[in-house]
Formats: C-alpha cells, sequence, structure tokens
C-alpha cells in the first residue's frame, strides 16, 4: 500500500489493515509465549477452560521487536506524524479470547480511554485523545470471522468529536460516553479485524469498536495497546501541519474539510481498491 492510499483510507474509515507488519518468526514467537502464559496445551482443546485468558503486560524480545519494525515506524510517521509519537517496547496486556459458550461482558460499542484522573475508576478520552496517538490491534493467530475479531464501525472516529467536544479538556469516561457513542456511530457499515499472525491494524483512537463472543474453534491471540504521543495532539496549529489523527477530529468537529493533510499533500483521494 502507498503512503497515499494508507492515509487516505486512515481518513475515510479510521483504520488502515498492514499486512505482516510483525515478521512471521516474531509473530510465531510472541504466540509461542502467550500459550506458555495461559498454561494451556495448543493441541488439546479440552484444557482450553476459560472464555478469556488475561495476559499481563509482555515485554521479552518478540514483545518488544513487533511494534518497532520499520514498516510500522514509518506508518506511525504518516498517521500520527514524525516525532510526535514514542516508541514502545512491550504490548500491554493480552485478552486471549477461546472458544466457550459464555458470553463476554464487555461487547458493548465504545473507544478506549487513555487516562484515569484522580479519584476516577474509569479511564477517559477527550477530544485531543490525552495519552493516546493512535489505537493498535496486533494478530498473533489466525483469525476469521467466527474466531472472535473486533468488530468495528468503519468511519465511526468522524462521529466521535462532536460526543467529546462538549466535555472539554477534562473529557469523560467510558461509562458516560459509551450510549451516545452507540448512537451517533449507529449509521456507520460494519468490518471484522480479521487476519492472520502479523497482521496489524492501525486505528484512529476514536474508532467505534466491540468485542463480541467466540464461536469459532480456534483461540484469538490479539493485543490492542495505544501508540503512545510525544506531544499532545493540537486542534489549531498556525503552521497547518496536522497529523491525519487531528484532521480526522476536525473534520468530526465540521473545522475541517479541505482536501490536503497539512504538508499539501492530496488526503481525502478516494481509494476503493
Amino acid at each position: 500500500m502507498d503512503d497515499t492510499t494508507l492515509v487516505s483510507r486512515f481518513l475515510r474509515d479510521g483504520f488502515v489493515k498492514l499486512e505482516g507488519a510483525v515478521a512471521p518468526r516474531v509473530a510465531a514467537d510472541c504466540a509461542s509465549l502467550l500459550w506458555r502464559e495461559t498454561g494451556c496445551d495448543p493441541d488439546d482443546p479440552a484444557t482450553w477452560t476459560q472464555p478469556v485468558h488475561w495476559v499481563p503486560g509482555m515485554a521479552q524480545g518478540p514483545f518488544a521487536a513487533a511494534p518497532n519494525s520499520p514498516l510500522l515506524h514509518h506508518a506511525y510517521d504518516l498517521l500520527a506524524g514524525p516525532g510526535r509519537w514514542e516508541p514502545r517496547y512491550s504490548l500491554g496486556t493480552f485478552p486471549l479470547r477461546f472458544p466457550h459458550e459464555e458470553e463476554p461482558d464487555d461487547a458493548g460499542w465504545h473507544i478506549e480511554g487513555s487516562y484515569l484522573p484522580e479519584a476516577e475508576s474509569w479511564y477517559f478520552t477527550n477530544l485531543r485523545s490525552r495519552g493516546r496517538a493512535l489505537l493498535m490491534l496486533f494478530l498473533f493467530s489466525e483469525i476469521g470471522d467466527n474466531d472472535a475479531p473486533t468488530r468495528i464501525r468503519v468511519g465511526s472516529h468522524l462521529d466521535v468529536p462532536k460526543v467529546l467536544e462538549k466535555y472539554g479538556e477534562d473529557g469523560a469516561s467510558g461509562l458516560t460516553l459509551a450510549p451516545d457513542l452507540a448512537t451517533a456511530s449507529a449509521h456507520r457499515p460494519l468490518a471484522l479485524a480479521t487476519g492472520s499472525p502479523g497482521d496489524v491494524y492501525l486505528c484512529h483512537p476514536f474508532l467505534v469498536h466491540a468485542a463480541q463472543p467466540h464461536h469459532g474453534t480456534r483461540p484469538r491471540f490479539m493485543a490492542q495497546p495505544p501508540l503512545m504521543p510525544a506531544a499532545p495532539y493540537e486542534l489549531e496549529r498556525a503552521d497547518g501541519t496536522y497529523s491525519p489523527v487531528e484532521i480526522a477530529i476536525r473534520r468530526g468537529l465540521g473545522q475541517d474539510a479541505s482536501g490536503t493533510d497539512g504538508d499539501g499533500t492530496d488526503a481525502t483521494r478516494s481509494v476503493r481498491s
């Protein structure tokens, strides 16, 4: 995917899928380490007794390498802006989903919270996406339609700014935002985050998404860490050097109808291949 296509798809849909962004050996080593953490036997479904295994932050070598491929670094620059993101060397907590009759309790439509105000128990989000430059989905197993792929409301990142606007710089919790987000994005078409080990979805931090029950036959191994910002996003830049993430927020507010991404290149070309 060329740079223009990547940016235009991101602006239009709120996400891009980068196939093979993590090297096969790295992805396989990550999966092996995750299996070890679960205590389950990958060849014996009788040992898969829980619907979700929560594996805490993994920072071994493969997990440090996974988010740092040259392809990903280039994409971070394109979407968040050069010098506006922090490298990361782990992939956070993994919710590993296994085939199970029990329904998940986290299947509502939402965006990710990114910071925890004092005396609060739910993570918050604000209009400038404090604490999160991108939402990322790293796939470490084969994930088909029946393997509990994350559900995505395509283009919903453009619906969220108006919902957040009234909460100002303080922002609001996921619990407060969820009903309005679900309503505001209800008209959007659905996509599923399917793919193969090593595929990565780079998502606008305001992309509305949800978990779903696992009715397949193979476990789903996926991480969804944030890309951390080096500096807060800005929605009023005197020099006009907006990143695609900022452009999308401005468009959601009705403030940016231009056809450029801040440096004069076409950021709105619709690519339907």
